[in-house]
């Protein structure tokens, strides 16, 4: 396509940076051209996850907060041009998600509501550069779950004609992608429940860490059984696709409920049997819903921690457990680079999401654009 250089930006649940790429889809192929992230101020950081939360003057705050978080994205844009050698005219557009602070689709009135802070044209003021955000709204407009969005560019990037594939993002939310052997049937995909937040979150109560490196913390630990199983029996884990979720369910809150009786546990069990946690609902989506896979390729932070690997490895003994990088993108750099897609797709008049995804009465073009 004329002008085929995107910039996407991401933001996700694990609340730990924005992710930025600079993408060139000339030829229909994909070419990295550069990669930055950028830590969240700790300020913002802690606002964007006090939001999460009903609270005293929100909209105020939210406003506020998407400016920060425009800004902290105008910088990101800035170094990717800057590193690269690219002037801002050469860009056709970036793809902005935002930060997502609430996610109810088809509840309340039969429609619900999926809200990321943003704020597209204070971005695309900053840039001078054309912004496409909201993506996930459209989907819930047309009754889908507005997540998860990457199955169609997973698709693009990692199917494969001989063997069906599945993509595994390992953000604060787990969400799965089907990829079946050229095409041989639909894509399915959707949430598999937590990722890193709650390791996250315990990690950052109990060593002032805002993660646990590679899990080394967890693998000095022991998973507690019955703790485990307790926290397995989330509605959540067992209902049938299509399905999406995030913190309005995974939090400290509901991980605290689930603790009670559990008070004289040693902090380090209870990081192992999150780590458990989120391997086995991974590994029970898989088993459930893409049992023909025989490779999984693993995306997001969630790819780096060597303890949750070994164990999604364990339970997966038929299947070959992969890092993207394998794949030709680095794990930190497939969502980003999913919304510079997303971000083309609009521009082109193009779907970006899967019906048989989502749950949507059909594919829609998603984003709106913010022109410069």
């Amino acid at each position: 396509m004329s002008g085929a250089l995107f910039i996407g930006l991401m933001s996700g649940t694990s609340l730990d940076g924005v992710d930025g790429v600079l993408v060139d889809f000339s030829d229909q192929k994909l070419a990295l051209r550069q990669h930055t992230s950028a830590p969240l101020a700790p300020e913002l950081r802690a606002e964007l996850l006090a939001l999460n939360s009903p609270g005293p003057q929100e909209l105020h705050r939210a406003a506020l907060a998407a400016n920060a978080l425009a800004r902290t994205y105008a910088q990101v844009v800035q170094a990717l041009l800057a590193r690269s050698g690219t002037p801002a005219a050469q860009v056709r557009a970036i793809g902005a998600h935002g930060q997502t602070v609430r996610h109810r689709p088809g509840e309340f009135d039969g429609t619900g509501y999926t809200l990321q802070l943003n704020n597209p044209a204070l971005l695309a003021e900053l840039t001078g550069i054309d912004v496409v955000a909201d993506f996930r709204s459209r989907d819930v407009a047309a009754g889908g779950q507005g997540a998860p969005l990457v199955p169609a560019f997973h698709q693009a990037v990692f199917g494969r004609p001989d063997e069906t594939v599945a993509v595994l993002n390992i953000g604060g939310i787990s969400n799965l992608s089907v990829l079946p052997a050229g095409g041989s049937a639909p894509v399915t995909g959707f949430d598999c429940g937590p990722g890193n937040a709650l390791m996250d979150a315990w990690c950052q109560q109990h060593t002032g860490q805002p993660f646990d490196q590679g899990g080394a913390w967890a693998a000095s630990g022991q998973a507690i059984p019955a703790l485990l199983q307790r926290l397995l029996q989330e509605p959540f884990l067992a209902a049938v696709p299509p399905k999406s979720t995030g913190r309005d369910l995974f939090n400290t809150a509901w991980l605290q409920q689930h603790l009670q009786g559990f008070s004289s546990a040693a902090p380090a069990d209870v990081q192992a049997t999150l780590t458990a946690l989120t391997a086995q609902s991974c590994c029970d989506a898989l088993l459930r819903f893409g049992a023909g896979s025989r490779c999984l390729v693993l995306c997001g932070g969630g790819a780096f921690n060597t303890e949750l690997v070994r164990r999604l490895q364990q339970g997966l003994p038929g299947v070959r457990v992969e890092s993207s990088a394998v794949h030709g993108l680095p794990p930190l750099e497939v969502e980003a680079t999913a919304f510079a897609w997303l971000a083309s797709r609009m521009l082109q008049r193009k779907s970006g999401s899967l019906a048989s995804v989502t749950g949507a009465v059909a594919d829609r073009v998603l984003g709106a654009l913010y022109p410069a």
